[in-house]
């Protein structure tokens, strides 16, 4: 088994592990693009900035050149991008799934949903409030013999 390897494959997903650095990238896919766009865009710290740049910079997923006195930060690959939209492709199965499931979970609840507002069960509901079988259209007060 080649640990090594695998280690590899577990620190490049650790070095995505964080939303701003996800943003960045997703932001540099557009192109090349200068540190005070990227501040601008994020509406976070300098500091926090300087500090998930310097993390894929030294990952290697970035480049960053000097042009004057701003700095311009650009994928260092074309397959980063396809690792983005990938991941945006399983994400969107996975939620879909689970919309689908919380659907079908809903559709199976014997009572009311707490969401629900009150007086909006679904006809031939006769439950009381404890969700015991009632006896609330008329003519159904009668006991059975």
């Amino acid at each position: 088994m080649a640990v090594a390897l695998y280690q590899a494959k577990a620190e490049f997903f650790r070095m995505l592990g964080h939303p701003v650095r996800i943003r960045v990238l997703e932001l540099l896919q557009a192109g090349p693009t200068p540190v005070r766009e990227l501040l601008a865009e994020l509406g976070i710290e300098p500091s926090s900035l300087s500090q998930q740049l310097a993390v894929l910079r030294r990952s290697g997923i970035v480049t960053a050149t000097r042009e004057g006195t701003t700095v311009v930060y650009a994928l260092a690959g074309g397959d980063v991008a396809d690792l983005l939209r990938a991941a945006r492709r399983i994400l969107t199965g996975l939620i879909s799934e689970q919309h689908a499931l919380l659907a079908e979970l809903r559709a199976a609840t014997d009572g009311p949903r707490e969401d629900d507002p009150p007086g909006d069960d679904p006809p031939g509901d006769d439950r009381t409030a404890d969700g015991h079988p009632g006896n609330d259209r008329p003519g159904d007060s009668q006991a059975l013999s």
